[in-house]
């Protein structure tokens, strides 16, 4: 037991730790090529703050630990607004944009309830997984064409926070960053395998328990990060993108790669767990609207929201251990 857990600490180290070089790398590269910072962000920056999960998800889809992938993704999201916003908001109060209950709060709804019904049937295929795809496409290109047209409508990095390198330090942090990305993950399925097999739990436990709060991590640190500078959009903007992104993009690997056929528990007690966070969510956003001169109809979210989430994060742990 020993062996394995060191393997998963170390390899969730190096995993986090090398999304940042590659992250560096490729937006370097965008750069040189002429991208601007904008798109750099929406598109580059966002997707590479999940290359954890990314990796994680299709080295365990072609170990053949496609329910891992499948609950590391769940999970995420269970982990992303229960503990991760929860204490970003016991530490930093946040304030909402009204265009986030307009567009990205809707649009989270939308996708959540839809990917239910993909699997209603307790089955992750190839159709499910494309069609997954094709939508987060979609939502990209359509916050890419928004923010061409309104270029104050979405909060996006400044050029001066994006990484800047020569072309050749890009492409070496580029390539570093991805074979330390494919290696940690490797190590990190291994290791969680063991785990599994020694304690005696299923692949989908570990994927809801130690690749979710792991895989989760950067996003800790991104969201109060963001908070305490006071950039609550962009706290916001981290949890509900990366919601979305788990969503369409990492549960949408194990069903490409190797079909999965899911527990009809998963389906109640994770999936809805995950959509009762998001209802909440919607919710508390919704009727948090207060007239402040400052910040006209931005909604606020402070600690006793942060507990709730939290105390509800520790009750569905609580329900999911003592379900095995």
């Amino acid at each position: 037991m020993l062996l394995p857990l060191i393997t998963v600490i170390a390899a969730f180290a190096v995993l986090v730790w090398s999304a940042d070089i590659f992250v560096a790398g490729a937006a370097s590269i965008a750069e040189n090529m002429g991208m601007s910072p904008v798109i750099i962000g929406l598109t580059i920056v966002s997707l590479g703050t999940s290359a954890p999960e990314i990796l994680v998800s299709v080295t365990a889809a072609l170990a053949g630990s496609g329910s891992m992938a499948v609950g590391n993704a769940v999970g995420s999201n269970i982990a992303i607004m229960g503990l991760v916003l929860g204490i970003t908001l016991i530490i930093a109060p946040i304030c909402v944009h009204p265009g986030c209950r307009k567009v990205e709060i809707p649009t989270l709804l939308l996708v959540t309830a839809g990917t239910g019904l993909l699997i209603l049937d307790l089955r992750l295929g190839r159709t499910d997984g494309i069609l997954m795809l094709s939508a987060l496409a979609f939502i990209l290109i359509q916050m890419i064409r928004l923010q061409t047209k309104h270029p104050d409508a979405i909060e996006h990095m400044e050029e001066d926070e994006l990484p800047h390198l020569s072309p050749v330090r890009a492409w070496l942090a580029f390539a570093a960053g991805l074979l330390l990305l494919v290696g940690s993950s490797k190590l990190l399925v291994w290791g969680a395998n063991e785990i599994a097999v020694q304690l005696g739990v299923s692949e989908l436990v570990i994927g809801l328990t130690i690749f979710a709060v792991g895989t989760s991590l950067p996003e800790l640190a991104a969201t109060v990060a963001s908070a305490l500078r006071g950039h609550s959009e962009i706290a916001m903007g981290n949890v509900i993108g990366s919601n979305l992104f788990n969503l369409l993009g990492v549960m949408a690997i194990p069903g490409l790669i190797a079909p999965e056929v899911l527990p009809r528990e998963f389906l109640i007690r994770d999936y809805g767990a995950m959509c009762l966070a998001t209802i909440v969510l919607a919710i508390v956003v919704y009727v948090n609207v207060r007239k402040n001169p400052e910040k006209p109809d931005h909604s606020h979210l402070g600690r006793p929201i942060g507990v709730l989430f939290c105390v509800g994060y520790a009750l569905y742990y609580y329900g999911l251990f003592s379900s095995h």
